[in-house]
């Protein structure tokens, strides 16, 4: 019964390839949306999943499937389902696939209440209209972008990347179109005729991309994110922002406590930090990567610590550790460092900034007071930089250098 099953399956995702592969070869989207319907009465997400990675891993382009993506959510249409039960997380108060599809009613209410009804207007009125319900709809970015950097890393950890890969592609052609309509609606002699068809091709797309959210991507994520991912993504979500006044209703944890924040632990090899962990080796390389010398001076004022990178600034030797920050300065800025520790200390301030020529270069020396999450002060960090080549920097650089 199951090699019946896969049999089946692979029927079905070579016959789905099919279609899209004529679409893409240029044969007449009615011509194929009805072939689908003769042969599919439903889809799944998973299938349609499946399908773009095989077309991926046969050779086409990501950027050519996304080129056809609004084709495919047009040809599926309404025949997208899931086949796998469980409840309707949609529904779940404060569950991050319910914020997904609240904010994605909103845009849908903004765009048939707030922008529609102008485009059949001409004036200076209907015109106003348009630049606030444009104001409005730019939200569509944060809401873009939250999906893009929370939703999207679990379904890549999870060995999904084309989905991802082709719905990015389309929102960054979403912004770039929201943007240019935005700087067209700026210009002193624009009127309503002249900039609805721009508008209408963007509304298009955000409704299209509406569509492949709430019928392909969030059944997407319900079948293949576990419940301690969805409260990481709501841990992480009041940070990225929300869109259109949608606000949790409550906070999601889904019925589990919340989770204890331990203090940052070393842990077989491992430093635990507030978002991932490093090795010991990782995070000494790291530091001495930078392009800059840090030292950190405790609450006592004893050097803990400094990088050891590659070019540097001033001389750091390590018999400097333990050793108490007054001594390691000329009398007469001893009185400067204390000031700072002070001020510090007391939180009057929390950093302090300096710059110097030294034999014919710009060095950045800053001071930063370093605290605990209770506000706690743990010390202070000197960082110094050569900043001569950035103050020299002009124009743009978008390309990189070529490698023999």
């Amino acid at each position: 019964m199951s090699e019946l099953i896969n049999n089946q399956s692979k029927q079905k995702q070579a016959a789905l390839k099919s279609l899209i592969k004529r679409l893409h070869e240029g044969e007449s989207f009615e011509t194929v949306k009805q072939d689908f319907e003769a042969s599919f009465q439903d889809v799944t997400t998973e299938e349609i999943t499946q399908m773009e990675a095989a077309l991926v891993e046969e050779g086409m382009p990501v950027e050519e499937i996304q080129r056809l993506c609004d084709v495919h959510a047009k040809v599926l249409g309404g025949s997208v389902s899931d086949i796998h039960g469980g409840p309707d997380l949609t529904e779940e108060k404060g569950h991050p696939l319910e914020v997904l599809k609240t904010e994605n009613d909103r845009l849908e209410q903004l765009i048939s209440e707030e922008i529609m009804p102008y485009l059949e207007q001409e004036g200076n009125q209907a015109l106003l209209m348009l630049r606030v319900g444009l104001d409005r709809l730019m939200d569509v970015k944060v809401h873009y972008n939250r999906k893009e950097q929370l939703f999207f890393p679990y379904l890549e950890k999870k060995g999904i990347t084309t989905p991802p890969k082709v719905m990015w592609g389309v929102d960054d052609e979403i912004r770039d179109k929201l943007n240019a309509l935005k700087a067209r609606l700026s210009e002193v002699d624009v009127t309503v005729p002249l900039i609805k068809d721009e508008l209408l091709s963007v509304i298009h797309d955000v409704q299209e991309m509406v569509f492949k959210e709430n019928h392909i991507l969030i059944p997407l994520l319900k079948e293949k994110l576990n419940l301690v991912n969805f409260i990481d993504i709501a841990d992480a979500s009041d940070e990225m922002g929300y869109v259109l006044d949608v606000k949790p209703a409550q906070s999601f944890r889904g019925g589990v406590a919340s989770k204890k924040e331990d203090d940052n632990v070393l842990k077989d090899d491992q430093v635990v930090f507030d978002a991932g962990s490093l090795s010991v080796e990782t995070v000494n390389a790291m530091l001495n990567t930078l392009p800059l010398d840090m030292t950190f001076v405790d609450k006592d004022g004893h050097v803990r610590y400094f990088t050891q990178g590659k070019e540097r600034i001033f001389d750091r030797p390590k018999t400097i550790l333990g050793r108490h920050v007054n001594m390691c300065h000329p009398p007469s800025s001893v009185d400067v460092v204390e000031k700072i520790v002070n001020n510090f200390k007391s939180g009057k301030k929390d950093h302090e900034d300096f710059w110097i020529n030294m034999r014919g270069r710009m060095i950045h020396i800053r001071y930063f007071a370093v605290r605990n999450k209770q506000g706690e002060y743990l010390g202070t960090l000197e960082m110094t930089q050569d900043i001569t080549g950035i103050k020299a920097l002009e124009g743009e650089k978008r390309l990189m250098d070529d490698v023999d």
